[in-house]
């Protein structure tokens, strides 16, 4: 059985080396294009949770 880590970083687009701002900024944007009240599209609501997931993490670190 194999474990995959997510990278958040992936997630949101952004550098290692992003800014609180900049992961914000990626965030945000994210959100709003994926957010299941603007975005019909099948998988969208999953991507939703997954760039809320990585902000929540990376916003803590």
């Amino acid at each position: 059985m194999t474990t995959s880590k997510k990278d958040y970083y992936d997630v949101l687009g952004i550098a290692r080396e992003a800014s609180e701002e900049d992961i914000k900024k990626a965030f945000r944007k994210l959100a709003l294009e994926y957010h299941p009240d603007r975005n019909k599209n099948e998988g969208a609501e999953d991507k939703f949770k997954e760039v809320n997931e990585a902000y929540q993490v990376l916003s803590d670190a």
